[in-house]
């Protein structure tokens, strides 16, 4: 099964399986190595629109964090499903307006040689305390790398999926 189906299953379960009136629209479920991400959307609260932004956005927080302690144990329940059913841990999040927040994510160590040129650039971000200390750094420098290069990383993903899907059609071992 590609990642991508892998994703769309998912999806379909999680779908199916959480309680009506949770989310409006579709969820946004990512897969990785590790962990499932599932992110769905709040409708924003009464009154929301009448406000100023600064309101508004306490708001949107506001109701997040509700819907956060208010589901609380149910999530907790159907994540201990997936886990079993699917081998990932589940992380949560929501959106409200344009604010998002994720809940619980797994934090996993990258092993990674670098020379030193690339050890100076954390060192300096260390020294400038942009960062605590080098992982803080490399994580900050891959963050800012999949912000500004957000189109080219999704054309690569894309093209991951053809990939995946000539290897599912080819010869198995």
């Amino acid at each position: 099964m590609t990642t991508n189906e892998s994703a769309e299953q998912l999806r379909g379960w999680f779908s199916g399986r959480l309680p009506e009136g949770w989310f409006e629209g579709p969820l946004e479920v990512v897969l990785d190595r590790e962990e499932v991400s599932v992110v769905g959307r709040l409708p924003e609260p009464d009154g929301a629109a009448e406000v100023s932004q600064t309101e508004r956005a306490a708001m949107f927080a506001g109701h997040i964090q509700r819907f956060r302690e208010d589901t609380r144990d149910k999530r907790i329940a159907i994540a201990r499903e997936a886990e079993h059913r699917f081998g990932h841990k589940v992380s949560w999040g929501a959106d409200c307006g344009d604010q998002r927040e994720m809940f619980t994510t797994l934090s996993v160590p990258v092993m990674t040689r670098l020379r030193q040129p690339e050890r100076r650039v954390l060192d300096t971000l260390v020294d400038a305390g942009v960062a605590r200390s080098r992982s803080d750094a490399l994580a900050w420098c891959v963050r800012l790398v999949g912000k500004n290069t957000d189109e080219w990383l999704s054309e690569l993903r894309t093209a991951l999926q053809y990939v995946e899907r000539a290897r599912a059609a080819g010869p198995q071992p």
